[in-house]
Parts: structure tokens; C-alpha cells; sequence
């Protein structure tokens, strides 16, 4: 399958020297697809040479560290997702413009300094967070602690995604969403859509204290939104915006800042405010189609999917065998990068069989 990929849309390109002078390896896309099967499946580099012929632990290696960095296996995964968006055949499957993100514990060795106890899956590791396209494919991927709010990092994907697959609207669930994210997701064009539990719970916002609701009046608060409040940092926020388009900040940094209600903190108040008003709409959408509902769920059914499709492929152990954290987020991108290359082996031959 890496072969045959390697051949039809040339991933192999985005791999060379770091100098960026020409590579002068034997066999050099062999070599390559030594390193991402090694890497990308969990067998490594050694269990690679026990079995493959005229090949050594370090010539796999030595391709992992001198010629493949984070940034290069994102421009191949990126060609691949290109390639994959040429045909028609998976805009039938789902909209190129959703998405939906969800993450999944690998597991790692306790002494190193992302390894937390995940309490819900009762180990060590890390998770991978995934942006999946509606139409299958995933777009991005992440490595991220156990212990954070999975919200902080869920416009990132959208943001640093340069495929040809450009989604405005995202889904996710519980984690996925709080105020302050869904007033930056706003401001930045993004529509935040998740599948959210016990949404029942949530504080829902009446534009002014004097309005009443015949029917659902129950489900707000006495509480109203504060427009002076946002109208007063709107000019702030919206240059906030302006500099994560401009690709100067990322959203996962804006966040993480935001996630204090300290008084001096006014900007979290602010999109806190923002958000309250956005998800208050949102809600109200969501308990009144049952169509939208159903593609939410639709849609984070598939990134669930993939999540356990991506650990399917990472066959050759049940832990990341790293301990330095780049190093592990180069295992997530190569597996992401073996589940897509995978996805488009199987659509093409599907298409092919289709058209005869």
C-alpha cells in the first residue's frame, strides 16, 4: 500500500536532507517507506531489520532523524488529503466543509513529562486529537496531555489545516466546547457545533432581563448577557482574530490564557460573554432539528471511527516507545499519515471496481 501510494501521488517528496540539499541515500524511497511502515505501524526500526532484507536499524533511523521532522510528514499527510479531494466520489459520503474532533488515549511509559493518568481509560499515555473531514479523511492531528480541557486545542486544527479540504463548521463533544471557545470560534468564522451531554445543565442567556419566553422559559436563567461588556472589548478581540488568521498566534495559546476568571483577566470575560450569546443560539438550534442533531452525531461517529481505525494500524506495539516529546508526536503524525494513505488506497481501488 505504501508503495503503491508512494508511486501514484509522490508523498515521499516532502522527505530530504534538513540542509535541503539532495538527498543521496540508496534506494532512497525504499528507505522511506521502511521509516513510515517502522514508525507509523509501532515496529521500529529493529523489528524492521530482523525481517526485511539488506536493511539495518540505523539506515531506518537514520531517515527518521535526518530527513523527516514534524513539519514534513504534515506536507505529506497534506498531499495525501489533496489527492484524496480531487475525486467526486467521497463528496457523496459526507461535506467537505465539517469536520469533527475527538481524541484517544495512547498509552506511554510514566517517566516522561506528557505521561498522566487518564481517569477514564485508567492508564498512562497521552492523547491523540484528531480532526477528521466529514467526508472520512482526517485533516490534523495532535499530541496533548490527558489532563487538559480538549477545547483549547480544538480550533487548531482548523487553523494550521492547508489541505485542499477547508471546513467551516466543526463538531466535538462535551470537551469540545465551553464559552470563551465558542466566542473565539465566532470571531474567526469557525461554526462550533458539538455533541454536547446533560446540555440541559447549561446556563442559557436572556438577551435583556426583562424578556420572557412563553414555552421555554425554564431553560434560561435570570441572568442576561452583558453588551456593554462586548462592545467594549470587541476591538481587542476582534485583533486577537486578526492575528490568529494571520497565522502570528496559535488559538490553543489564546485559550489556554483564557481559562482563568481572574478579575484582571478581562478578555476571558469578554469571550466568556461573546460565547454565552453564541452558544445560547446554538442550543436553541439543537433541541428544535432533529436533522442537525443527527449530523452531529453522524459526523462524530466517523471521527470516532478513525480514531480506533488509526490504532487498528498502529499494530506493531500497544505503547509509544518515546519518551521525548517531539519524538512522540512524529509516532501520531506517521500513523496519521498510514491511516490516510490507507483511506485512499481503499478508495481508489472501490472507485476503480465502481467504473468497471
Amino acid at each position: 500500500m505504501l508503495a503503491d501510494t508512494l508511486q501514484w501521488i509522490g508523498w515521499g517528496k516532502h522527505f530530504g536532507p534538513l540542509s535541503g540539499h539532495q538527498s543521496k541515500l540508496q534506494e532512497e524511497d525504499r528507505r522511506k517507506i521502511l521509516t513510515v511502515f517502522a514508525y507509523g505501524t509501532g515496529l521500529g526500526p529493529t523489528q524492521i531489520a530482523k525481517n526485511i532484507a539488506d536493511v539495518s536499524a540505523r539506515q531506518v533511523s537514520f531517515v527518521n532523524q535526518r530527513q523527516v521532522t514534524t513539519e514534513k510528514l504534515e506536507a505529506a499527510i497534506c498531499t495525501a488529503i489533496n489527492a484524496y479531494n480531487q475525486f467526486q466520489l467521497p463528496r457523496y459520503w459526507g461535506d467537505t466543509k465539517r469536520a469533527a474532533a475527538d481524541g484517544t488515549q495512547w498509552n506511554l511509559y510514566e517517566n516522561n513529562l506528557l505521561s498522566e493518568r487518564h481517569i477514564r481509560y485508567g492508564g498512562y499515555g497521552g492523547i491523540a486529537y484528531y480532526h477528521v473531514s466529514d467526508t472520512y479523511i482526517a485533516l490534523f492531528s495532535h499530541f496533548i496531555p490527558c489532563g487538559v480541557w480538549e477545547a483549547v486545542y480544538i480550533l487548531d486544527g482548523l487553523t494550521k489545516n492547508k489541505s485542499d479540504i477547508q471546513p467551516d463548521t466543526v463538531h466535538g463533544d462535551t470537551q469540545a466546547q465551553s464559552a470563551p471557545v465558542y466566542g473565539l470560534a465566532f470571531l474567526l468564522g469557525i461554526k462550533l457545533m458539538p455533541r454536547i451531554r446533560n446540555w440541559k445543565d447549561l446556563k442559557w442567556f436572556r438577551p435583556s432581563a426583562d424578556d420572557v419566553y412563553k414555552h421555554i422559559d425554564d431553560l434560561f436563567t435570570k441572568d442576561a448577557i452583558d453588551w456593554d461588556l462586548i462592545a467594549c472589548h470587541l476591538p481587542d478581540m476582534l485583533q486577537v482574530a486578526q492575528s490568529i488568521r494571520a497565522g502570528r498566534i496559535q488559538p490553543s495559546t489564546i485559550l489556554r490564557k483564557l481559562g482563568t476568571a481572574s478579575r484582571k483577566n478581562k478578555m476571558y470575560f469578554a469571550f466568556r460573554e461573546l460565547g454565552r450569546v453564541v452558544r445560547t443560539i446554538f442550543l436553541l438550534e439543537y433541541i428544535s432539528d432533529d436533522a442537525l442533531r443527527q449530523v452531529i452525531q453522524s459526523a462524530q461517529n466517523k471521527c470516532e471511527g478513525f480514531n480506533n481505525f488509526a490504532q487498528w494500524a498502529y499494530f506493531g506495539s500497544d505503547t509509544i516507545e518515546e519518551n521525548v516529546r517531539e519524538d512522540q508526536l512524529k509516532i501520531i503524525k506517521y500513523n496519521h499519515l498510514i491511516a490516510n494513505l490507507m483511506i485512499f488506497h481503499n478508495w481508489r481501488y472501490s472507485h476503480f471496481w465502481c467504473m468497471t
